[in-house]
């Protein structure tokens, strides 16, 4: 596998298939696995095609499997930014709570701009179950804490 990001909050290795692995660790660890599993789930369901699907989850181990969803993006205008993360929430229902650039890649496969990392993530849906209770990021915190 090759290893794709390695801080206090997850390690992320992608395997010779093409799958991501993301195994979360420190802080709040737990509901983080928990919250993006439930949101990735919340949004197949709604049929947002440019997030990962959920292959498998290893509870005990607090690891998620998922498709890949493409390349980290280097440059793409904020304006940009902001719109892909503005589309997720008015038609998906969902905040992403850590709108970068770091969590946007691109798809060649699909052709589009993709969002990741959804462990911080809100469901405004009101019919959703509510998710586990997080410490949210500052928005000039340090990453990879």
């Amino acid at each position: 596998m090759q290893e794709m990001k390695d801080t206090r909050r997850a390690l992320v290795r992608i395997g010779f298939d093409g799958r991501v692995h993301k195994t979360f660790r420190g802080h709040q660890a737990r509901e983080r696995f928990q919250n993006e599993v439930r949101v990735l789930t919340y949004l197949a369901g709604r049929k947002c095609d440019y997030v990962p699907r959920v292959l498998e989850t290893y509870d005990d181990e607090l690891r998620l499997v998922t498709t890949n969803c493409g390349q980290r993006v280097e440059h793409i205008k904020a304006a940009r930014v902001n719109e892909i993360f503005a589309d997720l929430e008015a038609n998906f229902s969902v905040r992403h709570e850590d709108p970068y650039l770091r969590n946007i890649t691109y798809s060649t496969q699909a052709g589009c701009f993709c969002v990741i990392d959804f462990e911080f993530a809100t469901i405004l849906d009101p019919a959703a179950p509510p998710g586990p209770a997080l410490d949210l990021p500052t928005p000039d915190g340090p990453r990879g804490d």
